[in-house]
């Protein structure tokens, strides 16, 4: 099973729904959030920084990859626990400043592109529907 965190809005590369991350450094940059609140989202996306592996690549094409357009989106696997717990805390901030969050899970994320012990990053299948 894997697992992916949205907000609603659309991103404009995948042309799928943007992430909470996307939301997260969103709300860092461009409001005025309290200090306690501002520090423990910049702490959540710091741990994440350090524990989570920057994906190499966003598209199935060949290299070089700057060139394509990134249509993958990543999931977290359900074995990523203490990722999706600290999700949880980054969503619950999100969710009282107005920011809408889900959780939306599958298991066929797409053509996996990228893959590593917490998560895949892949473009959707033609038929995908969360």
């Amino acid at each position: 099973m894997y697992i992916r965190f949205i907000t609603g809005e659309n991103d404009d590369h995948s042309n799928q729904e943007a992430g909470v991350f996307q939301a997260a450094y969103q709300l860092l940059r461009h409001s005025s959030i309290p200090e306690y609140e501002y520090a423990r989202l910049r702490e959540l996306l710091d741990w994440f920084n350090a524990n989570l592996e920057k994906p190499i690549r966003f598209t199935t094409s060949k290299p070089p990859y700057y060139r394509k357009q990134n249509r993958a989106i990543s999931w977290f696997k359900d074995t990523a626990t203490a990722h999706i717990a600290k999700l949880g805390e980054i969503m619950i901030i999100l969710d009282s400043h107005d920011i809408h969050t889900e959780m939306i899970q599958t298991d066929r994320p797409g053509y996996i592109v990228y893959e590593d012990p917490h998560q895949v990053v892949a473009e959707p299948f033609s038929d995908f529907t969360p």
